[in-house]
C-alpha cells in the first residue's frame, strides 16, 4: 500500500476528484488499520467557484486549501460534524480541495461500527460526516500529509473506467449548482 504521490494532487481539482474514485483512504489509529474505497467525491476550486470555502479568500479555517497539495483539509460543519478533503489544484489556481463524500468499507469494519454505533455496513460510511466519524477523523488530522504512510493517507486501489463514473451537481450547496463536480462510482465493486 504505497501512498499516492504529491504529483497526483498537483493537477486540476476536478480531475483529481474524478481520479480519486476507487482509491483507498487509510486511517491508522491505536494500532488499528481502517480503510475504505473512495466511492464519491466533490471538487471545490477557488475564484471560479462560489461554493468553495476559499471563494472569499484565505481564513484560518480554509488556509490548508491554499497550502501544499496532498494534505488533508478537515473542517467542522453544522456544529457537530467533521468533513475530510484532499488539497488538490493545478498551478492555475491558488486554492482547491476534493471533499471525500463516501467510502465502501474495506478493513477495520468492527472499529467503524463501534465508532458509529451501528452494524449496517451500507450505512457506515455513505456520507462525509459518517465516514469521518467511522474513521475517527477530527481536526487533529488537519494538514496531515496524505502522501506519506502516516495516520491518514490515500493509496491506489481499483481501476475505475470513465464509463463507471457518474458526474452530477454537488450536494447541499446553494451556489454554483451548474458545476457537475460531484463524482460517484457506478461500478459494483462487490462482484
Amino acid at each position: 500500500m504505497k501512498a499516492l504521490t504529491r504529483s497526483f494532487y498537483d493537477r486540476d481539482t476536478v480531475d483529481v476528484a474524478r481520479d480519486l474514485l476507487g482509491k483507498i483512504l487509510v486511517r491508522k489509529i491505536n494500532g488499528n488499520t481502517i480503510s475504505g474505497i473512495i466511492a464519491e467525491t466533490e471538487a471545490y476550486r477557488y475564484k471560479d467557484d462560489p461554493a468553495s470555502h476559499t471563494y472569499g479568500g484565505m481564513t484560518e479555517r480554509n488556509k490548508a486549501m491554499f497550502g501544499q497539495v496532498g494534505r488533508a483539509y478537515v473542517y467542522f460543519t453544522y456544529g457537530m460534524h467533521y468533513c475530510v478533503n484532499a488539497v488538490a489544484r493545478s498551478s492555475d489556481y491558488e486554492a482547491g480541495a476534493v471533499l471525500i463524500r463516501s467510502l465502501v468499507p474495506k478493513t477495520g469494519i468492527d472499529f467503524m461500527s463501534r465508532q458509529r454505533k451501528i452494524s449496517d455496513i451500507s450505512n457506515l460510511t455513505n456520507g462525509p460526516a459518517k465516514l469521518t466519524q467511522a474513521l475517527k477523523i477530527t481536526k487533529k488530522e488537519y494538514g496531515e500529509d496524505l502522501t506519506k504512510r502516516s495516520n491518514l493517507f490515500i493509496t491506489d486501489g481499483l481501476e475505475i473506467k470513465k464509463s463507471e463514473i457518474l458526474a452530477g451537481p454537488r450536494i447541499g450547496i446553494k451556489k454554483a449548482n451548474d458545476k457537475m463536480w460531484n463524482f460517484k462510482m457506478t461500478k459494483n465493486i462487490f462482484t
